[in-house]
């Protein structure tokens, strides 16, 4: 029996949402920080590094208290700590299907790219045999990271030369992907092309695509009507190679919620069953999990962005997951409010981080293995054999945007979502769950976000549909969903900028290859 999506009509329903008056929930606030500074409890521990999983954490300094030279030390530190991941990542997730020197993963994938900071004052040294890497950088200390087989790449705490928890496995649950018809295999994906499809002119804009080399596109694929009616890859990548994808696993958590929906384990419209948020007074409790999915929890996370001088230092909540050694589900959850739920929109970390620890307590109350229930419960089921989602040092997935998947698999992604969650006839993701992904979030004032996709509403990208919408990484990673017609496009490869003017010319022209309806 398909289950519903909550007790509720699927369309936007206020219970437990309604808005309270701001002196009503400004004193409730002010109350519960009071409870919080009695009880001696820090909420920021400021290096970031040694707390224990379940404690809080010690208060951060102000912008104006902390120093230029601290900001500088801190940077180099926090930059040496993720070009140690990226390397270790580059060697040995990409390196499952594409290998490539430490000195081709830095030149490729790090050193081209402002943000990241690369520079000559920067030294990488790398253990093959224990498969971690270390970066140093002048009076900064020493970042480790560490490769965990299947979990990935973790930046390890300062001093440790290994996670907290026990790495495992994850079997993929499938048979050989050349033995198998698409799209749960490879077999006859790209054949027969359906009909009305110009080949020619599909090809010519893939070509184009690919020709734009200042947009590093790694892969670029297209699927109409179920099959691949084309696809590229840059030279050394292939349609089997795991990319980084940054935040589109944000999306990965919303369908692994959607999982659990459909099993009867959540519904969107509860109460968030965070056991810290549970207190007399906290408002926290008032928040649903359907606020997460749509970045309205209301939390009070701090989004510096990779500009300016404190990006990578630990005042920067949002990104900090991705560069310090922190337990990144006690990070979210550690955060107090700073509106009431459904009221304020904002991209931040603290939301699908908090879904991800609400995944984890309720797979693990299950009995089931967490680390290998993405795998067993979603992408088996839709045939993706090459993702690889990264844990921090707890054995947590940083499932916001430590994550790596192929395009074809990203591919299968997208048409899980085009075809309504049901996967050659069975359900996977609750009946209407793709509508509510697809729907604007009611607190975002632009509409152009949902349930932790992207909404081309209003037109992001001009010769896209409106009823477009996706899944985004940083620096340029999409898979994008077009139900009127029929399409999924992916692209991966990292970006410096000007991305969306770029897709949006390229999947015009694809666009104009195919059928009107």
């Amino acid at each position: 029996m398909v289950k519903p999506l909550s007790s509720e009509p699927l369309r936007h329903s206020t219970k437990g949402n309604a808005v309270m008056p701001d002196r009503q929930f400004t004193q409730i606030v002010m109350s519960f920080v009071a409870v919080l500074a009695l009880s001696g409890e820090p909420r920021f521990d400021v290096e970031g590094r040694h707390y224990a999983p379940s404690g809080l954490l010690a208060a951060e300094p102000s912008t104006e208290q902390k120093s230029a030279d601290q900001y500088a030390k801190e940077g180099r530190e926090f930059r040496a700590a993720m070009a140690a991941h990226h390397i270790c990542s580059g060697l040995w997730v990409v390196g499952r299907s594409y290998k490539r020197t430490p000195e081709e993963v830095v030149a490729q994938d790090i050193a081209p790219f402002k943000v990241f900071g690369w520079g000559p004052e920067f030294k990488y040294d790398v253990d093959h045999e224990r498969r971690m890497v270390t970066v140093t950088a002048p009076g900064a200390p020493r970042r480790t990271a560490r490769y965990n087989g299947d979990q990935g790449s973790t930046i390890l705490p300062i001093g440790e030369k290994n996670v907290f928890y026990k790495p495992v496995p994850v079997p993929r649950g499938l048979p050989d992907a050349a033995t198998q018809p698409w799209p749960t295999g490879d077999a006859g994906a790209t054949e027969p092309i359906p009909g009305g499809v110009q080949a020619e002119a599909v090809a010519a804009a893939l070509d184009w695509a690919m020709e734009q080399k200042e947009q590093n596109t790694r892969a670029f694929v297209v699927a109409y009507g179920g099959k691949i009616i084309g696809e590229r890859y840059a030279r050394g990548w292939t349609k089997d190679t795991p990319q980084i994808s940054w935040s589109q696993g944000k999306s990965i958590t919303a369908a692994l919620v959607g999982v659990l929906v459909e099993r009867g384990l959540l519904r969107i419209d509860q109460p968030v069953p965070v056991k810290e948020w549970q207190a007399e007074g906290d408002p926290r409790r008032e928040i649903q999990i359907r606020d997460l999915l749509r970045m309205s929890s209301g939390l009070d996370f701090i989004n510096l962005g990779l500009d300016g001088p404190a990006a990578f230092t630990t005042k920067n909540e949002h990104m900090r997951v991705y560069f310090d050694s922190l337990n990144v589900l006690e990070h979210a959850i550690n955060q107090p409010p700073k509106a009431p739920p459904n009221t304020r929109w904002s991209y931040l970390n603290s939301d699908p981080l908090t879904l991800g620890k609400i995944i984890r307590d309720t797979v693990e109350a299950e009995g089931e293995e967490y680390l290998t229930f993405p795998q067993r419960a979603l992408f088996d089921q839709i045939g993706a054999r090459n993702f690889v989602l990264e844990t921090d040092a707890w054995g947590n997935f940083i499932l916001s945007g430590y994550d790596y998947g192929s395009a074809r698999d990203w591919v299968r992604f997208g048409l899980l979502h085009l075809w309504d969650g049901v996967w050659q006839g069975e359900r996977i993701l609750p009946e209407g769950w793709t509508q509510f992904i697809s729907t604007p979030a009611p607190a975002d004032a632009k509409k152009k976000y949902g349930g932790l996709f992207w909404l081309n509403r209003p037109l992001t990208m001009d010769q896209v549909p409106k009823d477009a919408y996706w899944s985004a990484g940083f620096m340029g990673q999409v898979t994008l969903v077009i139900p009127s017609r029929d399409i999924v496009v992916v692209r991966l490869g990292p970006s410096p900028g000007g991305f969306y003017p770029y897709l949006n010319e390229a999947v015009g022209r694809i666009l104009k290859a195919l059928p009107a309806n």
